[in-house]
């Protein structure tokens, strides 16, 4: 019930932040609430994919998409997620999620996710996402267009590390 209203609010929040262009960051600062733990007492690995939903939300209202989402009847759907830890987040620590979008093709929104704590990272994650419409998936060129911006895959060079996830697919 906590994330259905920190979803909220976090929609809501984005709506009043500064409008960002498509290859800039979003930070969220956040606290570990008690029902995000698990038995280990820190952050439940599971809880950091749904906290990274709340990074997107915030990336795509201040982008300027919620209009367009609603308006053309789209969906951001999630196709594959990768995560790494490297150091836990303690019960009531606060955090910050940076949430920045990688790299584009004409289908696919590569997203990367940090989460940090005391200026150190603690877990990297990365989403492979696209936008699906009443008439099936919607091309990012489109997307990005209808969120008042410019960009063209085209003259974004390719991150290694996006190279290595499409051979791991």
């Amino acid at each position: 019930m906590l994330l259905l209203f920190r979803t909220l609010y976090t929609v809501i929040k984005a709506y009043f932040r500064s409008k960002l262009q498509p290859l800039e960051t979003a930070t969220l600062t956040l606290r570990v609430w008690p029902n995000d733990i698990d038995i280990n007492r820190h952050l439940n690995n599971g809880r950091y994919l749904s906290l990274m939903d709340l990074g997107r939300f915030d990336w795509t209202v201040r982008m300027g998409l919620l209009r367009a989402i609603f308006k053309y009847k789209w969906h951001p759907v999630v196709a594959s997620a990768h995560i790494q830890y490297f150091r836990s987040l303690r019960p009531f620590q606060k955090f910050q999620l940076k949430t920045r979008m990688l790299y584009l093709d004409e289908k696919w929104v590569f997203m990367e996710q940090t989460f940090e704590a005391l200026g150190k990272t603690v877990a990297i994650g990365r989403v492979k996402a696209l936008f699906l419409g009443p008439s099936g998936k919607v091309p990012t060129q489109e997307v990005i267009k209808k969120s008042g911006h410019q960009l063209d895959p085209k003259d974004l060079p390719k991150p290694d590390s996006v190279k290595a996830w499409e051979e791991l697919e």
